[in-house]
């Protein structure tokens, strides 16, 4: 059950990418690629489903208003949802703190976090931008 309506910032956009990753990758593809396959079978499908993707987004990390590091999200949809793939036997806690911490990187509110692990499974994350301390420069 959704407990606030943060948790339903861009629904219509992650509903989009989990029928793409239920419905369309997973059940064609199933488990055992490399991540990078899952990647581009995922800009294939939501592509197809009418989204603008971003693959391998940069993200720049800043601390004390200078940067201190640079990661790239698996992709990046309608420049607004972080999608974070794995492919691993299961979800832990520290993937979902990578997403957490791209989303406090960056302008981003809403993260997704996919595993095409032998049972296929997701995260939805929030980090409203209010909740937000440093500040960013986009890109």
């Amino acid at each position: 059950m959704l407990n606030n309506l943060a948790d339903l910032k861009h629904k219509d956009i992650t509903d989009k990418i989990l029928h793409a990753f239920f419905k369309i990758v997973y059940p064609q593809l199933g488990y055992g690629f490399l991540e990078k396959v899952y990647e581009n079978a995922m800009v294939i499908a939501l592509t197809s489903l009418g989204l603008k993707i971003e693959a391998q987004a940069k993200i720049v990390v800043h601390f004390q208003n200078q940067v201190v590091g640079e990661y790239f999200a698996d992709l990046l949809v309608n420049d607004l949802v972080i999608v974070e793939l794995k492919a691993v036997s299961r979800l832990l806690l520290e993937h979902e703190a990578q997403l957490l911490n791209y989303l406090r990187a960056t302008p981003y509110e809403v993260g997704l976090l996919i595993n095409f692990g032998a049972k296929p499974e997701f995260r939805r994350k929030v980090f409203d931008n209010s909740r937000k301390t440093q500040t960013w420069i986009n890109k």
